[in-house]
């Protein structure tokens, strides 16, 4: 099949082009600069297809074919075809390096917009698309109070004190050292303050640290609040229909690593008692993006109704926490900074979370990234697949 040739002023305008031409899986087989743009040559995918019998046919047959020719043949054309999809993903990683390259000629504000929510601890993703708000012959400032304004958008806050407000039974998950159990405290402090003792109830699920268990209780004592120990879905539906009077129940659970297989357990616990038991996830601001991830993709399954971002007083940023709440779209309730109970919890306030996502690391100089290394880095995550599949063909 004959190639095909596109021209365009920068690759997003080629890439489209192709993409309505020959479709999502085209091959791109080679790129040059074509006057004050880009030209790149394209197959269809079916090109592979067509090639491999072609492939398969230009080799000598011999006059009795045996199964040894057959398995060659075959690992040919599968050879073949990984060394044209590795071609294929290298080219569009080349292709991403021109084009973050390009947005630093034609759009300077957004490119270092980019790289400031990169800095911050912003995920990639988000910060693409936060980045799409910015003209593209916008000033710094143009560019930052158009990013502000996006990230305010799209904050998931809740609105008022609605867990104290309204109560319910709310348990907290999350992995161990996250805050659960201080932060159980501080909630039950709140509720006494706001509707007096006799309107509270505290549990815990946590049966493997008795120190766990004991500070809760002692937590209880000081409120003047019932506490109590649930061994398995069945004490707890019991439990929750005995306390069925109280205006707000709170669940301290077991803290475990998000790799566990008790992860699915402790959701069937919550999600099988028979009560509309919300649960609250903990996110440790300290933590990277890809385990902070990780942690929402383990906690998520059976629904979360919303999160709490935790230890914000020993994190250098908190946009990697923000930025995990925005893409899953989980409701912040509160935020903690601090041992303290009950002083140590607040209401999510719009201003002061995005002032601290947008603060630079102190740092800039290790773990920033300089104006020109923004291609590299863009073209790099573009093309993950690309040396993937690269490394599989040339070991």
């Amino acid at each position: 099949m004959t190639p095909q040739k596109f021209t365009g002023a920068s690759s997003r305008e080629i890439l489209q082009k192709v993409r309505q031409a020959l479709g999502d899986d085209a091959l791109i087989v080679a790129n040059r600069p074509y006057g004050d743009g880009i030209e790149i040559t394209a197959l269809p995918a079916s090109a592979m297809a067509d090639e491999a019998p072609a492939a398969a046919a230009s080799q000598p047959r011999p006059r009795r074919v045996v199964a040894d020719a057959a398995t060659e043949a075959s690992g040919m054309v599968a050879q073949l075809m990984r060394e044209m999809t590795a071609m294929k993903t290298m080219v569009q990683r080349e292709l991403a390096g021109i084009g973050w390259t390009n947005l630093n000629f034609r759009a300077p504000a957004r490119a270092a917009m980019m790289r400031s929510l990169l800095d911050s601890g912003f995920s990639p993703a988000l910060a693409r698309d936060l980045t799409e708000v910015v003209a593209v012959n916008a000033s710094d400032a143009d560019a930052q109070k158009a990013v502000s304004a996006e990230i305010e958008r799209r904050m998931p806050l809740m609105e008022g004190e609605a867990l104290i407000e309204q109560g319910g039974v709310y348990a907290l998950v999350g992995p161990t050292g996250v805050g659960k159990t201080t932060t159980v405290a501080k909630l039950a402090a709140r509720c006494v303050v706001r509707h007096g003792a006799s309107s509270l109830a505290l549990l815990t699920t946590d049966s493997y640290r008795i120190a766990a268990h004991d500070q809760l209780r002692v937590y209880g004592k000081i409120l003047n609040a019932p506490v109590h120990a649930i061994k398995d879905a069945q004490d707890l539906k019991i439990t929750l229909n005995e306390l069925r009077g109280k205006r707000t129940i709170l669940i301290d659970t077991i803290g475990m690593s998000q790799r566990d297989r008790l992860v699915a357990e402790q959701t069937a616990l919550l999600t099988g008692c028979g009560a509309p038991v919300k649960r609250l996830l903990l996110l440790n601001a300290t933590a990277n993006a890809a385990t902070l991830d990780e942690v929402i993709a383990a906690y998520a399954r059976g629904g979360i109704d919303g999160c709490i971002i935790s230890k914000v007083d020993e994190s250098a940023s908190i946009a990697t926490a923000l930025d995990g709440a925005i893409r899953n779209r989980l409701r912040v309730y509160y935020v903690t900074n601090g041992q303290r109970v009950p002083e140590d919890l607040h209401l999510p306030n719009r201003s002061y979370l995005l002032h601290r996502a947008l603060r630079p690391i102190s740092d800039s100089a290790t773990h920033g990234l300089h104006k020109d290394e923004l291609p590299l880095v863009m073209a790099g995550i573009a093309g993950t697949a690309s040396g993937a599949a690269y490394g599989a063909v040339h070991g």
